[in-house]
């Protein structure tokens, strides 16, 4: 990865974790106190949830060249493409690349073991890095 920190990758994929971990919404508005309620609620996902808001902003933020190694290094976890293909699954992503890379690349089912394993074909963990 040239341009792409496995620091920033290992945010998006500990924070994505988060929020596969949670549960489908089974009382919209409970109206009680979440401290009343053992924090119960905590895993549900809402549909403003916070920790996606927090990674589609992320994601956003990063500039194009970035965001062309994520959905590459995305492709390479799912074998799309071999680690040694990696110049060219860069420039394909660059090539396809849309305002909408948060959109496509949160919509990818197993997004966070898709990234996971591109890392560690780099030799990369997240348990190098505190985020």
């Amino acid at each position: 990865m040239n341009t792409l920190s496995p620091e920033k990758v290992c945010f998006i994929l500990i924070r994505m974790r988060e929020f596969e971990a949670q549960e489908d919404v089974v009382e919209p508005d409970p109206g009680s106190n979440p401290i009343d309620d053992g924090f119960r609620g905590t895993l549900e996902a809402y549909a403003d949830d916070p920790t996606f808001e927090e990674v589609k902003t992320f994601i956003d933020g990063l500039n194009e060249d970035e965001q062309a190694e994520l959905v590459a290094l995305a492709w390479i976890g799912r074998e799309d493409y071999a680690p040694e293909d990696w110049d060219r699954a860069v420039r394909d992503a660059a090539e396809r690349h849309t305002k909408a890379t948060s959109a496509y690349v949160l919509g990818m089912p197993m997004l966070p073991s898709y990234l996971e394993a591109g890392l560690n074909q780099f030799g990369h963990s997240c348990d190098e890095f505190e985020v």
